[in-house]
């Protein structure tokens, strides 16, 4: 995992830095030079323009150009403030004017040169990644210590291009947030042991109604597709499945979501795709009566509505889009992503998964993981409903909630890799779910009993 800090925690990591503030430049500045001559093949004759703000920003930017100078590079240094509308034609334009504490707008100088932004592309709100005036457009950043909100959420990700983060010795181990990568999963999802059974990890999704029966079947195909090993699918009222995965236990429980027993014998609760019209009464009353950790989804978010305490322990996981968390806490998530979910998760005692680009999962104790593994292409009905099923089956695996949500919405993202970039529909997320959790190294053995 990738540590993030937000600018204000950065600052608190620099100003408590062991070592001297020259020291931390020189490793920065070297570091954003041997990137420049990555991506120029070399430095030999390089005709490079360096844009340097004052701060510590700017600093860096003036050691990475000695080193380039250094290698035979034809380096020329502007300053920030007086630069010229338009950068000199170059090879390379290194952007070092200002980095995550820039709080007023900056117009950018224009050039059609390749840049390579120091830290974060000036111009991006380092903590929402809003534009602050006309902000530099990046090949690639170079960021020290963490990653920052900017690269993740709002315009910054189309003005980073790819992002290398660098150690250049600062402490991070303070920080509660992390970006989730692929590489990540298999250590954040149980594997099934090889004498493994059915029921040790059996998900009951309830879902479904009249003319939604598609995100029932969405909900429990992926859920199978997952690791659960057994699924039961119940539709409130008894309504009719057509067309059910075959594998699929169909179950129908009454309208008013009184549960049947053998609760306990489930390993999570999937309750909400197309449930249609339910009492948030019926919801609350369903949670409280089983035993384990539960996903709420789509419909199940909307009949419980404003959410103002705790709904129980730690181990319910909500998976909101915004007009969703609108209807829970009463406003829309604002510019500051991270601060609002943190604190939804705090007020109501559950782990807050919020959809989004970069999908962001808090845990009530402030923790939080990201994934931004997604594109647009995961933008269509149902898509929502497959992730509700990978993160049930994650959790009927033993998964920490939290985990098991940032793990589905790394997953969930994942799906689409390998798809074409349009009509991509949500009936085909969860086809790719078995071969793409053996790649993640989830389940390299898996075998056991019926």
């Amino acid at each position: 995992m990738q540590p993030v800090a937000t600018p204000e925690e950065m600052a608190a990591i620099d100003a408590a830095a062991s070592e001297p503030f020259e020291v931390l430049v020189g490793r920065a500045g070297t570091a954003v030079a041997r990137v420049a001559v990555d991506l120029l093949g070399g430095a030999e004759g390089r005709r490079i323009v360096v844009v340097a703000g004052g701060g510590s920003n700017g600093a860096d930017g003036r050691v990475a150009a000695d080193r380039l100078s250094d290698l035979g590079a034809e380096v020329t240094v502007l300053e920030a403030e007086a630069a010229p509308a338009a950068i000199p034609d170059a090879d390379l334009v290194i952007d070092a004017a200002y980095g995550t504490g820039l709080r007023r707008p900056y117009s950018a100088p224009a050039t059609d040169s390749p840049v390579l932004a120091v830290d974060l592309p000036s111009g991006i709100d380092g903590l929402t990644g809003c534009p602050l005036g006309s902000p530099v457009t990046a090949e690639r950043t170079v960021a020290f210590a963490a990653l920052k909100p900017g690269h993740l959420f709002g315009h910054g990700p189309d003005h980073c291009g790819e992002v290398l983060l660098v150690d250049i010795g600062l402490d991070v181990t303070s920080l509660r947030t992390e970006l989730v990568e692929p590489s990540d999963v298999a250590a954040l999802v149980p594997s099934r042991p090889r004498d493994a059974h059915k029921w040790e990890s059996a998900c009951w999704v309830v879902a479904g109604s009249p003319g939604m029966e598609g995100a029932a079947h969405l909900a429990a195909r992926a859920a199978q597709r997952s690791g659960a090993g057994y699924v039961r699918l119940s539709v409130p009222g008894g309504g009719v499945l057509h067309a059910a995965p075959l594998e699929v236990v169909a179950d129908p429980i009454p309208s008013d979501l009184t549960p049947p027993d053998g609760l306990d014998r489930f390993a999570a609760l999937v309750l909400g795709p197309g449930l249609g019209p339910v009492s948030g009464d019926a919801v609350r009353s369903l949670l409280s009566s089983f035993p384990g950790p539960a996903v709420i989804d789509g419909d199940g978010l909307n009949a419980l509505g404003a959410i103002d305490g705790p709904l129980r322990d730690g181990s319910t996981v909500l998976t909101p889009h915004d007009g969703e968390f609108e209807r829970l806490t009463g406003a829309r998530p604002g510019a500051d992503r991270l601060a609002d979910t943190r604190a939804f998760a705090v007020r109501s005692g559950a782990v807050v998964l919020l959809k989004g680009p970069t999908t962001v999962v808090a845990a009530p104790d402030g923790r939080v993981l990201l994934g931004a593994s997604g594109d647009q292409r995961l933008a269509t009905a149902g898509s929502g409903d497959v992730l509700a099923g990978i993160l049930g089956a994650f959790l009927a695996r033993g998964a920490d909630p939290l985990e098991a949500a940032a793990a589905a919405a790394v997953v969930h993202g994942l799906t689409v890799r390998e798809l074409p970039t349009t009509g991509v529909v949500a009936g085909d997320l969860d086809r790719c779910l078995p071969e793409l959790l053996g790649r993640l190294g989830v389940d390299r053995s898996q075998g056991g009993s019926a």
